[in-house]
Formats: structure tokens, C-alpha cells, sequence
């Protein structure tokens, strides 16, 4: 039950933000330095969500050796990222990367 309720109450809480800046959306105007804040948000939560994974896939230790699918796929799609300027390349390389060295 309180599993339910933290539920209902996270998604009532979500879909009113989101509700509110549709409403608000023209009336309210940022600073100019909170807008160019902002824009490394994007960037930081993906961060925040693959580093953890790519370094301590298990979630107990780092695992920084060649055995490492998820973090020779990682460095690889830097390097292609680096080389290509590519998205859509970026992440084809590294999952093809990843699902490759899983093989070995």
C-alpha cells in the first residue's frame, strides 16, 4: 500500500509540474544565466545514469580491465564520437562494440 501511494503521489507531482510550465510557458521567462545553466542538465543526468554502469557494471566494485564489455563499448563509442562527430554512428559503434566483446 504505501508502495501504491508513493506512486500515485510521485506521478500527481510530475504531471502537475509538467502541467504548469504548458500553462505558464510564455508568461514566465528565465534569467539569461539560468537558461545557459539549463542546457548542461541534458548532459549531466546521462551522465549521472552511465558512468556508474560502465565503470561498476555489477554495482559492488569498478571494474576497470579488458573484460569489461560495457566499458570497452564505452570507450570505443568515445572514439568514434571523437572521430566521427556522429550520433547515430556513435551509438551503433558502441553497442556493436559491446555485444562483440561479450562474444570473446
Amino acid at each position: 500500500m504505501e508502495s501504491t501511494l508513493t506512486i500515485v503521489g510521485m506521478s500527481v507531482i510530475t504531471v502537475a509540474i509538467k502541467a504548469l510550465i504548458f500553462i505558464l510557458g510564455d508568461r514566465v521567462a528565465f534569467a539569461p544565466w539560468l537558461r545557459k545553466a539549463l542546457e548542461f542538465v541534458p548532459v549531466t543526468v546521462l551522465t549521472a545514469i552511465i558512468v556508474p554502469m560502465v565503470l561498476a557494471p555489477h554495482g559492488h566494485e569498478m571494474e576497470l580491465d579488458w573484460r569489461n564489455p560495457q566499458l570497452i563499448g564505452a570507450l570505443f563509442a568515445i572514439l568514434v564520437c571523437l572521430v566521427t562527430r556522429r550520433q547515430l554512428l556513435t551509438i551503433v559503434a558502441g553497442l556493436a562494440m559491446f555485444f562483440a566483446w561479450q562474444l570473446l
